[in-house]
């Protein structure tokens, strides 16, 4: 049984992981970097290990200096939380190659499903839908031209190692397709160091659907149902909610059979997501799998009463699972709400400084997942996220309803933030009926398309 784990993160992630590890009475060590001395989760763990400057790069990032930390320490094994090294399977060979656990999916599968292409071509050959596109990357302009006659425009360009939108541009015939493919392989070589990419069909007016998934050592593979992730801003979700009014008792068992094979095609261990494009004809393709935890896992927890960190301790510790498919019920409705420091009124840019007042919410159905305190210093370094207010009801009406008061006690002040942005979600028609798609946040009259995604 894993004993001590070195939490490889911070912020509201950090917290979360000890809160878990209190839970089954494990020891847990924080690294922090210098912008984050007084940061709450280091305050929180048994033990915390300054491992650099405040840049990411050399800190957060630093794999050199998180191991030493974990060894140092007396650590058996390291959670990667989210964002930073959670992705990265050099990191995680690493990890186990220094004779530690690491608390996620085998480097392998890391690896595999981080290439978008290669896991696509894997999913197709496993019976997983995928959008029709390339077979594997377009090495050239005419392999892109040709892949795009076969399956018909419009089409994306996509970066094979993207995320959040870059690398990728839309062409709705061969002329604009030669730009979108140089634009895209610069984007994606500046900024993910490889500017390998796909084509693939242009799906209109979709919805992003995602199913989580954890699977053990033993070959036994569960989902968590559904989570609607279609409310987003520039491609980067704002609110999330479980279940989705889109996804039927059909659909849910037929995506629930999609991701038990992408998981089985894969080998994969731990938690997972399997992310759907839903097109508005009912038909789901799969467009990634993300080998972590998700920021959204709290409405899937409230949903189904289920501890996801905890079973992912527990698996990592080479345990079966403590359920199985059979066990897993769904209650109520639970909808999340990310709060960012961010100002609206500038075009979103990161607000940084000084939290000198901060209150909030509680009461019945709701939980905050926070790092944040009065004298908190939202640094300019590291993402904008402030905290995740999640409400949880008996229907999706009453989860609206709560998250609306808490939104309206939560407070914080010092840095500008979207507070105001999420509480006006609350009462878009759109989103009260539940038939929105990507393009709800979207003001201009551009058709909604998977490029949002």
């Amino acid at each position: 049984m894993i004993r001590r784990v070195l939490i490889a993160n911070r912020g509201e992630i950090a917290v979360r992981i000890i809160r878990s590890c209190r839970d089954m009475n494990i020891e847990m060590v924080t690294v922090y970097s210098e912008a984050d001395r007084d940061a709450l989760f280091a305050s929180l763990s048994t033990a915390s290990v300054c491992i650099g400057p405040a840049r990411a790069s050399e800190s957060y990032l630093n794999q050199d200096n998180i191991i030493a930390a974990a060894l140092k320490s007396g650590c058996d094994a390291v959670h990667p939380g989210y964002g930073f090294l959670s992705e990265n399977a050099g990191f995680a060979e690493r990890v186990i190659d220094a004779g530690l656990i690491f608390i996620g999916p085998a480097p392998e599968a890391i690896r595999s499903l981080g290439d978008k292409a290669v896991a696509k071509r894997l999913m197709r050959q496993h019976g997983v839908p995928v959008i029709p596109g390339s077979d594997g990357v377009a090495a050239t302009i005419a392999d892109a031209k040709a892949a795009a006659e076969q399956i018909g425009y419009p089409v994306l360009v996509k970066a094979s190692a993207g995320g959040g939108g870059r690398g990728m541009r839309r062409a709705d015939d061969e002329r604009s397709l030669e730009t979108a493919f140089a634009e895209a392989s610069a984007e994606a070589s500046a900024a993910f160091g490889n500017g390998d990419l796909y084509v693939e069909k242009l799906i209109l007016n979709p919805r992003h659907i995602e199913v989580q998934l954890i699977a053990d050592k033993h070959g036994n593979v569960i989902c968590l149902g559904e989570r609607e992730c279609s409310v987003q801003r520039r491609s980067q979700k704002i609110l999330e909610e479980a279940p989705s009014k889109a996804v039927s008792a059909e659909l849910r068992a037929k995506l629930t059979d999609y991701a038990v094979k992408a998981a089985k095609a894969a080998n994969y261990e731990n938690a997972g997501t399997v992310e759907f494009v839903l097109a508005p004809d009912g038909e789901a393709y799969f467009i990634e799998m993300n080998t972590r935890l998700q920021v959204e896992h709290p409405v899937t927890e409230a949903i189904t009463g289920i501890d996801i960190v905890r079973e992912q301790i527990r698996v990592a510790s080479g345990h079966e699972l403590s359920v199985t498919q059979p066990d897993i019920t769904y209650s109520g409705h639970a909808i999340e709400c990310r709060l960012c420091a961010e100002d609206a009124e500038n075009g979103f840019m990161p607000s940084s400084g000084v939290i000198d007042f901060v209150h909030l919410p509680g009461g019945f159905g709701i939980r905050v997942d926070t790092a944040i305190f009065p004298g908190y210093e939202v640094s300019p370094y590291y993402d904008s996220m402030l905290a995740k207010v999640i409400a949880h009801g008996k229907t999706r009406n009453e989860a609206v309803f709560r998250m609306r008061r808490a939104l309206e006690e939560l407070i914080v002040r010092g840095v500008k933030t979207n507070l105001s942005q999420l509480y006006m979600v609350l009462y878009n028609r759109d989103f009260l009926t539940g038939n929105y798609d990507t393009g709800i946040l979207n003001n201009s009259e551009q058709p909604k398309a998977s490029e949002d995604l």
